[in-house]
């Protein structure tokens, strides 16, 4: 499901005429050098292509609307080499719809001292060149990314590679189908939301469709089918039988093996990337869909409990953000359940009835066959394990009415003090930054959401600039947070998004 796609960022080099032809050449073969150097660096997940020099008004509008048509294109990198007047860069701008870096570079690491002159200072001007372009990027208003260093700097390199995570957010954004089967939770408010508002800021579609029309593809799955994945499931997890009878067990499983089948034959068929369930309204499921969401989520499809369709809507992207990063450790929905309030062990344990992401697993991954009290159904099958150790990122995006605003808190996760043999799910146990206390108090200030987009393999700053990208209103607790300057912050936000 989710495959790393083949797209690539244009490298956009700025001058003009005034300088001659040989001082143009110059500036093409070092654009070209920076490129090449940058896709060889092995730190950038993208290609970059190089463009030829933009000088003219034309041309530039004209590479920006190439830009906006080319489905591979997911975003331009600006650097300009010379002086570019800007009032050349309007049109292009203004018609541009795409992610937008400005690489704040110049081509020399050092001053040549002993040689340098006015041709040089002419042809490398980059200090001047970029501020004229940075202002009418500014005075227009729109929305970009700025990186200040020398390209061969690895932390430049690292920079422009995390932008880039980011940009595939804002262009997948567009491309996110949320399929709710049945409704919200009842009186619940917090995953509930304006989907209109939703669709116009982040362009995802949120449909409902009633749950026997899917439980009737769930049915449709033939004994061959669910048996086949029933073998892999036993290949590939430790089976927990706890006394239960082996052939009853199997049973159970094989109801989540053909609800996987099944869910994900319809999410293919009406081309949908993440969905929602509810344990309220399950019609004819035989169960409420635990290890069959579990891996579905695995496979990269969001995934969100009760009906709340933006957090599945975040965790697909999330996912989608991250797919073929190196060394990954996990991205899954998640809830906050209990807190462990014993001084200097403090922390909030993660889980939820069932659905939780086995990426973010650390060590044996097993199934386990216990009754739910809710949903009235037989007992569901599921993925039990602890996740990994290490820092990670827990995003809300919640709907204050007026605005969307999300809320972004870095976490450290660690392993719990002792086992939880009687807990038969999945779990996750992390400390908010910048404590307990005040990661708490501030996200509850905030309006922050129980359930959570979670992800090891994101950072707050490219959150924060996909939030800047959507023109929603974001808010980052961190290891600098304080409650009085947090609710200030609050109360600004609150006048500027209004």
């Amino acid at each position: 499901m989710v495959t790393k796609k083949a797209y690539k960022f244009w490298f956009c080099t700025g001058s003009q005429d005034l300088y001659g032809d040989a001082c143009l050449k110059k500036v093409a073969e070092h654009s070209k050098i920076i490129v090449e150097k940058l896709n060889e660096s092995g730190v950038l997940p993208y290609e970059v292509v190089w463009k030829p020099t933009l000088i003219t008004n034309a041309l530039i509008r004209q590479t920006f609307n190439e830009a906006n048509v080319d489905d591979e294109c997911a975003g331009v990198i600006t650097w300009m080499h010379t002086f570019s007047p800007a009032k050349s860069w309007i049109l292009g701008l203004q018609e541009y719809r795409k992610p937008l870096l400005h690489l704040h570079t110049q081509f020399n690491e050092e001053i040549p001292y002993d040689s340098i002159d006015m041709d040089f200072m002419n042809e490398n001007q980059s200090a001047h060149g970029d501020r004229e372009y940075g202002h009418i990027v500014t005075r227009m208003g729109i929305e970009r990314k700025v990186v200040v260093g020398h390209w061969s700097d690895v932390a430049v390199q690292e920079k422009i590679a995390s932008w880039m995570s980011t940009a595939i957010g804002v262009i997948e954004s567009s491309h996110v189908r949320v399929m709710r089967v049945a409704d919200n939770m009842r009186n619940v408010a917090v995953t509930e939301g304006d989907k209109v508002e939703a669709q116009l800021k982040f362009g995802w579609e949120v449909d409902t469709y009633p749950v026997n029309e899917i439980a009737e593809c769930v049915a449709a799955v033939s004994e061959s089918d669910t048996n086949a994945l029933v073998d892999e499931y036993y290949d590939k997890y430790d089976i927990l039988l706890e006394g239960r009878d082996p052939e009853e067990f199997k049973k159970h499983v094989a109801v989540q093996a053909q609800i996987e089948i099944g869910f994900e034959r319809f999410l293919e068929e009406k081309n949908y990337q993440a969905i929602v369930t509810h344990f309220g309204d399950l019609g004819a499921l035989k169960q409420l869909p635990g290890l069959a969401i579990q891996r579905l989520e695995e496979k990269g499809y969001g995934f969100g409990a009760e009906g709340d369709w933006k957090v599945a809507a975040m965790v697909r992207l999330m996912k989608i953000m991250t797919a073929g990063k190196k060394d990954a450790k996990g991205t899954s929905m998640l809830e906050d359940y209990t807190y462990n309030l014993v001084k200097g062990k403090e922390g909030i344990l993660q889980a939820h009835m069932l659905e939780i992401c086995p990426s973010i697993a650390d060590g044996p991954i097993s199934i386990k066959c216990q009754p739910l009290s809710m949903g009235d159904r037989e007992d569901p099958a599921r993925l039990v394990f602890t996740s990994k150790e290490g820092p990670g990122i827990a995003t809300s995006l919640i709907d204050m009415g007026n605005r969307f605003r999300l809320i972004i808190n870095e976490v450290d996760c660690k392993k719990v003090e002792k086992p939880m043999p009687k807990l038969p799910v999945a779990t996750a146990f992390w400390t908010p930054k910048p404590d307990m206390y005040t990661g708490a108090e501030a996200w509850i200030l905030a309006g922050g959401a129980h359930h959570t987009a979670f992800s090891y393999d994101l950072t707050s700053e490219q959150m924060v600039d996909w939030a800047d990208a959507m023109g929603i209103e974001s808010v980052v607790i961190n290891d600098s947070t304080t409650i009085p300057a947090f609710k200030n912050e609050l109360r600004w936000n609150s006048i500027y998004y209004r």
